[in-house]
């Protein structure tokens, strides 16, 4: 075992974890007067939040907010009351005080002016360090207990740092460890371990927003690895959503099938597969297909004749190669059926270290509406180690930055009595 090395005392909060729901929780805390140190595994905070911002930052979404809060499914209930307290407004308006007015794209969606997510963490580092917040990169939490002198601050923190084993007395603390995505980002689920040995709670960390595994015959996945399915409708139990997605050597990808990733995965965990209907014309009726199909074919071939009849071509008329029976292509009403509704079997999720987001994480009913644990007073938790999940959209930084903010209030009220 490590030697516990040197000890020292933290005045004020501790916030380890440098993404957004740590940074919001160390800035929220700094605005009511507290001294804050945060802490995180990598030398530099943000590390995740930068990768989020790669093709433009993503910062919230325009919709309605009861349309906003329906996103967050089963905690719903848990988030909507931190939501409606700083929502999507509000994070419009932290961009603009940091300098960067915002705009609503075609999808809805906000993004920063200049689109970059790096100009933004650069000014928002910047104020915080004007502040008063310190930090420190390179220590990574490994261990947490109540301090067993009375003359202590309550909580003994501990962490692996360059140095060797640190262990630091504070008042306070709140962890923002993020999920179990994007490991090299920070995001590694090491925490889950650590709470669990002291009875947390813990619903098991999953892949969210992540692509999925279908078993390609070795000639598609050849000929389309990489290829975009666009103007694509797929159906799930009823449920129609309209966008696109790409074709993998593994299986599937793409903010559609992003979208559905929290069903089509509690799919396979009830039944070993998730069956996605494809409408590969969602422009076209099943009977103007048939009409088409049926029309003489003369002297061209099944292929130049399905693409002459209904404009199917390329990765769409490979998709009905790969799964239809070779007799189908002869009869226009059942291939009319299968261009409308083709099955897509979809066997398993991609591994959590390539998903955007995960779900589980420290449950709600561990936690008490200022999300504190209830067993570990002054311990509170925020952002996506808590368990929800949400589609990409802007739903994601902007749920981390209000639980953030709502731990840090929480923390304060907490310290005040």
């Amino acid at each position: 075992m490590k030697s516990l090395g040197r000890r020292e005392s933290v005045s004020g909060v501790a916030v380890i974890g440098g993404g957004p729901a740590g940074l919001m929780a160390a800035a929220t805390l700094r605005q009511a007067g507290r001294a804050v140190q945060l802490f995180d595994a990598l030398p530099t905070p943000g590390r995740k939040f930068l990768r989020a911002g790669v093709g433009g930052l993503n910062l919230t979404h325009s919709e309605p907010l009861e349309s906003f809060l329906a996103r967050y499914g089963a905690a719903r209930p848990h988030l909507e009351p931190i939501l409606r307290a700083w929502g999507p407004a509000e994070v419009r308006a932290w961009a603009q005080q940091l300098g960067f007015e915002t705009f609503v794209g075609t999808s809805g969606r906000v993004f920063p002016s200049g689109m970059k997510a790096s100009p933004l963490l650069r000014t928002w580092l910047k104020q915080l360090q004007e502040t008063g917040v310190r930090f420190q990169g390179g220590w990574r939490w490994c261990g947490l207990e109540k301090s067993p002198s009375a003359t202590d601050s309550d909580l003994l923190l501990r962490f692996d740092t360059p140095a060797g084993e640190q262990t630091l007395h504070t008042e306070a603390v709140i962890l923002a460890l993020g999920g179990g995505s994007w490991p090299r980002l920070g995001s590694t689920g090491r925490w889950v371990g650590i709470l669990e040995s002291l009875g947390i709670p813990i619903a098991p960390l999953k892949a969210s927003n992540c692509g999925f595994d279908v078993t390609w015959s070795e000639i598609f996945k050849t000929k389309f690895d990489g290829a975009p399915l666009k103007t694509i409708t797929a159906t799930l139990h009823g449920h129609t959503t309209q966008g696109e997605f790409i074709i993998t050597r593994e299986g599937v990808e793409g903010s559609l099938i992003y979208a559905l990733s929290a069903p089509l995965r509690e799919e396979i965990e009830s039944h070993g597969q998730a069956i996605l209907l494809l409408d590969l014309a969602p422009d076209w009726s099943a009977t103007r297909l048939t009409e088409r199909l049926s029309r003489p074919r003369g002297s061209r071939s099944t292929s130049s004749h399905l693409e002459k009849a209904t404009g199917l071509k390329g990765v769409k008329a490979g998709l009905l190669w790969e799964f239809l029976p070779r007799e189908t292509f002869d009869q226009p009403e059942k291939l009319a059926a299968a261009i409308k509704a083709l099955p897509l079997p979809l066997i398993r999720p991609r591994p959590l270290a390539e998903a955007i987001s995960s779900a589980g994480g420290v449950r709600f009913e561990a936690l008490t509406e200022s999300l504190m644990l209830k067993t570990l007073p002054g311990v509170f938790c925020a952002g996506e180690m808590l368990d929800w999940e949400a589609p990409t959209g802007g739903y994601l930084l902007t749920a981390c930055l209000s639980t953030g903010k709502w731990a840090a209030h929480g923390a304060d009220a907490w310290l005040r009595g």
